[in-house]
């Protein structure tokens, strides 16, 4: 009975605490407003306050440089939160917004009532930029200089020795990519290189550029520190990349017209650098840490008051901005008795405009193995400093330490040996002291097995990659069976493609991307020009290649789904997803049935 008593206990007291995290849940109130960060002068757009939980007296800060064109208008939407349908809902609070003038505009904080409570969303900041000027259209099918380039944005081209610069890389569009075909970046001859990490999620950033609006794509971002000086010249870098584009067609579908897009492939070559380093004055001190830049020096030690063999630690913080992974470390001198250890060094920096920001740690330990009164003299640390474009010399005060008499080791001896005290031991060192190995004279490597093998075992590998090569060639100068192999690839590539249609909701970009992979998957896989493929040759062609009927119904309908799709009302996320997720699988099960033609 005292079993059946505890348990009960149990079930509810956890029936109690997932009631109270759930009200702690529901009780913590968000209220958070979202916008563009940036919008084109005369565009419309909505500004949204969002909280998750019924408010009243909403009020909004005065908005300037900004019309209210309608708003706020509420809107309520339930969520799933560990599986169960929770009390709290999000109540949406939208404003429609026109952007007046140019510039950049931070919109304070709007208030809402809760409860009783008065709560503050964040502020949101957001930058009108001018409208596009006009210019002459562009041919259709083609792309102008001005629709996609790649710029190489330097920090600052006239620098000295080891001064930091900054280098991005950013692409620039007003055209839909398709896919990146291959990127060579140029290389820096003559720099060190300390890469800048880009956000894998990053999304574009609309810029304005000579007149027009861009999004916008950091594709590499670096930090480089020159090594010689002189003129230096970074050459051109590409990044070869497919664009959809209007081809000037247009095809006549239940709803109307519709416009033919096309694929134009265009390699971007990025603009060539030139930098015009200049030397570092001479002479150069002679203890010259080879830092460069706006450094603090702050040297320590942790006692200056120990027994014999007891660590002490000289530890040295460089903290600033430029060349840090670059720099020598200060020399610290030592008493002759002090044995030392390699240094323990900890370095915290990331990347700025000019070199690379943070600190160095040095830590320097060493046991001394004798008492008396010893000294480190200062420590200097020398470095060229942009602001003044001079050398400077920060020192550390002068280390005097007491070191006192070891009472735990025998007699006051130790067992630290100086390198000066080494002796050898006997009048005679022998080089050898194993036994000897005897070799006949009338052995020859001449003529012998490991002799013949030397010759046989070359000419066989020959033989051997001469074949391999020779198929390779046959394989290659085969165009259907080199399409036949990528037919898999070209359909993954294109569908990476729809599944960024997929993840914005875009369903007519989706549809349209989903029918180019199956189609450019059916002319490569069959050998059938795109011209001429239909459903009835496709079905033929499967049927004879032995394809399971169920896997040819499978890809027909698929087929049928999007090009009705394409012309229908709008499809629920669930049902383009569960499509997506159908082709994927249907090219997988036939990249395993279909035959080599």
């Amino acid at each position: 009975m005292n079993k059946i008593h505890t348990l009960l206990f149990l079930i509810i007291a956890l029936l109690f605490c997932n009631a109270t995290i759930g009200n702690a849940q529901q009780n913590q109130v968000t209220f958070r407003a979202s916008a563009p960060g940036q919008v084109i002068e005369g565009e419309q757009f909505r500004l949204t306050y969002i909280i998750n939980r019924d408010g009243r007296d909403l009020r909004l800060p005065n908005i300037e440089g900004f019309n209210v064109l309608f708003g706020p208008v509420a809107s309520r939407s339930y969520g799933l939160q560990h599986g169960q349908t929770i009390a709290t809902h999000y109540v949406t609070h939208t404003v429609t917004l026109l952007a007046r003038e140019q510039g950049t505009f931070t919109i304070d904080a709007a208030t809402i009532n809760v409860g009783g409570a008065t709560f503050r969303s964040n502020p949101v900041t957001i930058t009108v930029l001018p409208p596009d000027q006009p210019r002459e259209p562009t041919a259709p099918g083609t792309i102008s200089l001005d629709d996609a380039f790649v710029r190489a944005i330097v920090s600052r081209t006239n620098v000295f020795e080891q001064e930091g610069i900054s280098v991005l890389f950013r692409l620039y569009t007003s055209l839909n990519f398709v896919s990146v075909n291959e990127i060579e970046f140029p290389e820096f001859e003559g720099f060190f290189v300390q890469e800048v990490p880009l956000p894998v999620d990053r999304e574009s950033v609309v810029r304005h550029h000579n007149g027009r609006n861009y999004n916008t794509f950091d594709v590499r971002s670096m930090v480089v520190f020159p090594q010689r000086a002189g003129q230096v010249t970074i050459p051109s870098g590409v990044v070869d990349l497919t664009f959809s584009v209007p081809s000037g067609r247009r095809i006549a579908t239940p709803f109307g017209q519709q416009e033919v897009r096309t694929e134009v492939r265009r390699p971007l070559r990025t603009n060539p650098i030139n930098f015009n380093v200049r030397p570092l004055p001479s002479p150069r001190p002679a203890n010259f840490s080879n830092a460069v830049g706006t450094f603090q020096f702050r040297p320590s030690i942790n006692t200056l008051e120990t027994t014999a063999n007891e660590a002490i630690t000289v530890t040295m913080e460089i903290s600033g901005t430029g060349n840090m992974s670059l720099i020598r470390n200060p020399e610290v001198e030592f008493p002759a008795s002090f044995e030392p250890f390699a240094p323990v060094i900890r370095n915290a920096f990331s990347p700025a405009a000019n070199g690379l920001t943070g600190t160095r740690t040095i830590e320097l330990t060493a046991i001394p193995r004798h008492e008396g009164e010893f000294t480190i003299p200062p420590i200097e640390f020398v470095f060229f400093d942009l602001n003044t474009n001079s050398y400077r010399t920060e020192r550390s005060p002068e280390f005097v330490m007491q070191i006192a008499r070891d009472e735990h080791s025998r007699a006051g001896t130790t067992t630290f040996v100086n390198r000066q005290d080494v002796r050898v031991e006997q009048d005679i060192r022998f080089l050898k002291t194993g036994e000897p190995t005897f070799v006949s004279r009338t052995d020859f490597f001449i003529g012998s097995f490991a002799y013949w093998l030397w010759h046989i075992v070359p000419l066989l590998l020959l033989v051997v990659l001469y074949v391999i090569y020779r198929k390779h060639i046959r394989e290659n100068a085969n165009v259907a069976l080199m399409r036949n192999k990528k037919a898999n690839k070209m359909a993954k590539k294109r569908l990476k493609a729809a599944e960024k249609y997929l993840k914005i909701h875009d369903k007519a970009n989706f549809y349209d991307e989903v029918l180019r992979a199956l189609w450019g998957y059916f002319s490569d896989k069959l050998s059938i020009p795109v011209a001429q493929l239909s459903k009835n040759n496709i079905e033929a062609e499967l049927a004879k290649s032995n394809v399971d009927k169920t896997l040819i119904d499978k890809f027909m309908d698929i087929l049928n789904t999007c090009e009705f799709a394409r012309y229908a009302p709008a499809e629920s996320d669930a049902a383009m997803d569960k499509l997506y997720h159908d082709t994927v699988e249907a090219i997988g099960e036939m990249e395993s049935k279909l035959r080599r033609k």
